[in-house]
């Protein structure tokens, strides 16, 4: 017997909303947070606008202690902490340092880059002969598993403790590692999710590629648009997203908050053969993936009323709806309902996954399809496959039992898990 999992906690810290109040009022309203950085424009960036979650000095402190704070300077690890331990105290558990460690708790935590602006800080001083000068806290804020490092200690869990990193899929991925370490019986319940870095060290590098939208830099709550045809780019986020996960046994037992049932997912790789590439899928793999995970989850393709799709404003949006429609083998009317959270965050990268996934959850518990913003004009490939009604330009609310979130990262690597609202 497999053990049923359900998700009892939510966290996130968003472009436009932190906190699962605030960010749900976000998504219901189609409240973009994507703004314009000056920073961005000074170091001459084509694109100038980007997702950056709003956190004050005094909100740091809510969470970290001054002396964590002492030259803290990684915002995805920030980002994480929040979000994670915001999940843990809404799944009704205490944040206390002198709590007893939980061996039957963990957490799959990923990040795709930890720290880089401490990394430039540390290569400056180092440059500079003053390596002992460097602190006591440059590994844990640089390491990839330093996300995972603070939140296992913060919260003393003494089961699996760890980072994935899958690019754009790491969140979506980091779900899946949680859920099957719970439906296996190897946890009670874990802590999963994932966070990015801000800034221009993270994203210079999609700036150079010209993946960017720069069209938008005097319009910047205009400039995320998946799925339009008008769409000439992504736009940059960042943030965190978090959700615990739970044994169904256990939630009942101590009477939880019960959100949402996961059912079932997949990962795989396209392996950059077949049309797929370092940053293109190949179809037949994401094709597969879809497939996969509605059978894993024991449903059929006709089951599924909404998905949260990856959908990244770029050339790719219409094969993925291709994707989808063949995977599924439904079209026209008869496809389900789909949104792309990135039209009002952004493109979190390493974060897109959980931040995507917290909204999805929050859609099956609510029961509303959220908007797809800035799409006024659907692309004609995508038209041609489904029917503009199923790309909701304002929130609907409607009963909604299974949702699936996906996501299709550099390196030809993909993840989809099926959601399901939970009776």
């Amino acid at each position: 017997m497999k053990n049923r999992v359900v998700i009892t906690g939510l966290g996130v810290v968003a472009p436009n909303g932190v906190g699962v109040d605030a960010f749900t009022k976000a998504i219901k309203n189609g409240i973009s947070g994507i703004t314009f950085h000056q920073q961005l424009a000074d170091l001459n960036f084509s694109c100038c606008i980007g997702g950056i979650p709003n956190i004050s000095e005094e909100k740091k402190l809510e969470y970290l202690t001054p002396l964590q704070l002492r030259g803290f300077n990684s915002s995805g690890i920030l980002y994480g902490c929040i979000a994670g331990m915001d999940a843990w105290k809404d799944a009704g558990f205490e944040v206390d340092p002198n709590s007893d460690l939980y061996f039957d708790s963990g957490t799959v935590f990923g990040t795709g880059t930890s720290g880089v602006d401490k990394f430039r800080e540390a290569i400056y001083k180092l440059d500079d002969k003053q390596v002992k000068r460097l602190g006591s806290t440059v590994v844990v804020q640089t390491m990839a598993s330093g996300i995972s490092a603070f939140l296992g200690g913060i919260l003393g869990l003494g089961n699996q403790v760890t980072t994935n990193s899958s690019a754009c899929t790491t969140g979506t991925e980091a779900i899946l590692m949680g859920y099957e370490r719970i439906k296996n019986g190897q946890a009670k319940r874990m802590l999963v999710g994932s966070c990015s870095d801000d800034g221009p060290y993270i994203w210079g590098g999609f700036d150079a590629m010209r993946v960017m939208t720069y069209k938008h830099n005097e319009t910047p709550k205009e400039g995320s648009r998946p799925m339009s045809e008008t769409a000439s780019g992504f736009v940059p986020g960042a943030g965190a997203g978090a959700l615990v996960l739970e044994s169904l046994e256990s939630a009942l037992k101590r009477k939880a908050t019960i959100y949402a049932e996961i059912l079932g997912g997949n990962i795989n790789s396209g392996g950059q053969r077949d049309g797929g590439t370092m940053t293109a899928p190949n179809a037949k793999a994401v094709q597969r993936c879809i497939q996969d995970a509605v059978r894993d989850s024991g449903i059929l393709a006709e089951d599924i009323d909404t998905i949260n799709g990856h959908l990244t404003a770029t050339s790719k949006d219409s094969l993925e709806i291709e994707n989808w429609t063949k995977a599924l083998g439904r079209s026209g009317t008869g496809f389900p309902y789909i949104n792309s959270l990135k039209a009002m965050v952004g493109h979190c990268l390493a974060a897109s996954g959980s931040i995507e996934s917290v909204a999805t959850v929050l859609q099956l518990k609510h029961q509303f399809v959220f908007p797809n913003i800035n799409c006024e004009d659907v692309h004609p490939e995508i038209s041609a496959l489904i029917s503009e009604e199923k790309i909701v330009k304002h929130t609907i609310n409607t009963s909604l039992n299974i949702a699936a979130k996906a996501s299709f990262g550099f390196g030809d690597v993909n993840g989809c898990v099926i959601f399901k609202k939970y009776n």
